[in-house]
């Protein structure tokens, strides 16, 4: 089935954000030495042109920008940050919008946890500030090119694209066209514009992406665990054990686990537990790639 007109545009909208911030992610990238996977074709990393990651159950997801430490053509890197790109005309539409990209990237960002990426996401048009709080709570730095924006990039090239839900299907069919026979100086023109009005909250943007994948770890709190398991049937039993508890006694007992914590630069943080060493220096020397590599 054919799209909607309407939907069309929709769709310009989100690959014009995604030509604007590819370039600015590449040089970001370029800078750092990391490789930066966006849609199209790769290489012997993954098949097809979407950029596809597989989360902690197992499911597979669309992204638009992934950035990987030791990432090539070849071989797929460890994940440095998920960047979503999303257009959105209407509030009604935006929680949706919002419980969908963290439906797709927190699962994928859980199963990476050893590695805290930075979770991004770049929208346009209208959004209720519910949805963006929703999506600031779960950990995603937002940037949000305000639908007034939108409509004075395309006035700057002579195009009326000021719509709402009783816009005529030949309308938006019309300025569709009028888009795509934009010549290279003029979509040129449509960006700059888009992205000068748009500099500040790009700024602060890049400033987040910054402090995390160039963060360096601050300190590692590492806490041996000895002693015998306690267990209650009754929240009070818990409470009555604790508050007798002696902390100045030392007590004998069986090693139980390792609780390590890596504290960033940034703030950032890393719980881990493990019950044997094995698995704790495995975590340490994994921790240390991510530095070192």
């Amino acid at each position: 089935m054919a799209s909607s007109p309407s939907h069309r545009f929709g769709q310009i909208i989100g690959d014009l954000l995604e030509e604007i911030m590819e370039p600015q992610f590449q040089v970001f990238c370029n800078e750092r030495g990391l490789y930066l996977d966006k849609k199209g074709t790769r290489g012997e990393a993954r098949d097809g042109k979407k950029v596809t990651w597989l989360d902690k159950y197992g499911n597979t997801h669309d992204l638009d920008f992934v950035i990987e430490k030791g990432g090539s053509a070849s071989v797929r890197g460890r994940p440095l940050a998920f960047i979503e790109a999303a257009w959105r005309r209407y509030t009604k539409h935006s929680r949706n919008k919002a419980q969908e990209i963290q439906g797709a990237v927190l699962p994928i960002a859980e199963k990476h946890e050893w590695d805290k990426p930075f979770l991004g996401v770049i929208l346009a048009g209208v959004f209720t500030n519910g949805s963006l709080t929703q999506m600031k709570s779960s950990g995603f730095e937002v940037a949000l090119f305000p639908y007034e924006s939108i409509v004075a990039a395309f006035h700057s090239v002579g195009i009326d694209a000021e719509f709402d839900e009783d816009t005529p299907d030949s309308v938006f069919q019309d300025t569709i066209e009028k888009i795509e026979s934009l010549n290279r100086q003029q979509r040129d023109k449509l960006k700059n514009h888009l992205v000068g009005s748009n500099q500040q909250l790009l700024n602060k943007f890049f400033n987040e992406l910054h402090a995390t994948l160039d963060r360096q770890i601050d300190r590692i709190i590492l806490i041996p665990l000895h002693g015998q398991q306690s267990e209650f049937t009754t929240v009070g039993d818990a409470i009555t054990f604790v508050t007798n508890y002696s902390e100045d006694i030392m007590r004998d007992g069986s090693f139980r686990k390792y609780e390590i914590i890596i504290r960033y630069s940034n703030n950032d943080k890393i719980d881990a537990s493990f019950g044997d060493k094995e698995k704790a220096i495995s975590f340490l020397r994994y921790i240390e790639e991510g530095v070192d590599g």
